[in-house]
């Protein structure tokens, strides 16, 4: 898909790896190492590692989807507002180049045809999991390297690798992520132009109401706008194009004004919306969507790389910490 403001765009994949060899200390994890064809344990460890808590915010990676941010809730509660339901949501990144193109005689999906190079940190409609190939952690960072997945075809790995690096501060998630290509396909054209998701976000659609700023005095405190949620099943996510978002972020809250943004600060152009009915959690099939958008021409030797920020907060707590993330910017160019 060439231009996501002009089309549907809702994905949901991974070969689930073995565990081979695989000997710890514990009692736990030794037995888990006697049995090595055990998917769920093996997420069960891989998550349990990935894991954040700075005693404001616990944080997740899926090292069994390509380390895509899976799981977000206040520290000490078990409640998730990221959510999951298919390998097209989570937090992740998500890139397009080339022309659309009909593969359904190589086994794409009906349903994504035609498609355009589309590498997805998850997965793949099929349900086909990216391959980790690095995982590393600190007091507050983690950082994954995996080999993504073309989302319309069934279990084809792309030439590219996609890095993430992933910190948490408070209550604000700074990602830095990284797409490395080394193609060698024909078939979808050089030097296109499309819209990139920079990413692709999903917080659940119990976080039903859309905030942010679309004035001309961005960063003054001039009065939000809280617009209509625009429904998927309607024709589209709803499109803040035109370069409307000003304050370079979006947010869904809950009736309390409490949820999650999405701070992009080379973006002012945004998707957002919901699928399905407001009230769903981290696992329901209805989501709410965040996607800042830019355009970008990706060719196959490209090399890209962006930051963005997710806060959680109150809105008021919100924007003041996307203030003060902007003025921290300004300060250092």
């Amino acid at each position: 898909m060439n231009n996501i403001f002009s089309g549907n765009q809702k994905r949901s994949g991974f070969n689930v790896k073995r565990c081979i060899g695989i000997i710890y200390l514990s009692f736990q994890l030794f037995m888990f190492a006697q049995c090595q064809n055990d998917q769920q344990a093996l997420e069960h460890v891989e998550s349990s590692n990935s894991v954040i808590d700075n005693g404001i915010l616990t944080l997740k990676l899926d090292l069994t989807r390509g380390g895509a941010i899976s799981y977000l809730s206040l520290s000490g509660k078990d409640r998730s507002i990221v959510n999951i339901y298919d390998e097209g949501r989570f937090i992740q990144q998500s890139y397009y180049a080339g022309k659309s193109v009909n593969r359904q005689e190589e086994g794409q999906s009906p349903s994504w045809s035609p498609w355009s190079w589309n590498p997805i940190q998850v997965g793949d409609a099929f349900r086909n999991r990216a391959e980790i190939l690095d995982f590393q952690k600190s007091d507050n960072e983690m950082y994954v390297k995996c080999i993504p997945m073309q989302w319309d075809m069934n279990n084809h790995p792309v030439e590219a690798e996609m890095e993430q690096w992933t910190t948490l501060k408070g209550n604000v998630l700074k990602v830095r992520n990284k797409l490395s290509c080394h193609r060698t396909d024909t078939i979808y054209g050089e030097g296109i132009v499309n819209d990139q998701e920079l990413p692709a976000v999903y917080p659940i659609s119990a976080l039903d109401n859309l905030y942010s700023y679309f004035g001309e005095a961005p960063f003054t405190g001039a009065p939000m706008a809280n617009p209509t949620v625009e429904h998927l099943e309607d024709g589209f996510w709803g499109r803040y194009s035109d370069n409307k978002v000003t304050e370079n972020w979006m947010a869904f809250v809950d009736k309390n004004k409490w949820g999650m943004a999405v701070y992009s600060p080379n973006c002012t152009n945004f998707l957002a919306g919901m699928a399905g009915q407001p009230g769903g959690e981290h696992t329901d099939s209805s989501t709410s969507y965040i996607a800042p958008v830019k355009k970008e021409i990706l060719n196959k030797n490209s090399v890209y790389e962006y930051e963005y920020f997710i806060i959680v907060g109150s809105l008021s707590e919100i924007r003041k910490k996307i203030y003060e993330l902007h003025l921290k910017n300004n300060s250092q160019q």
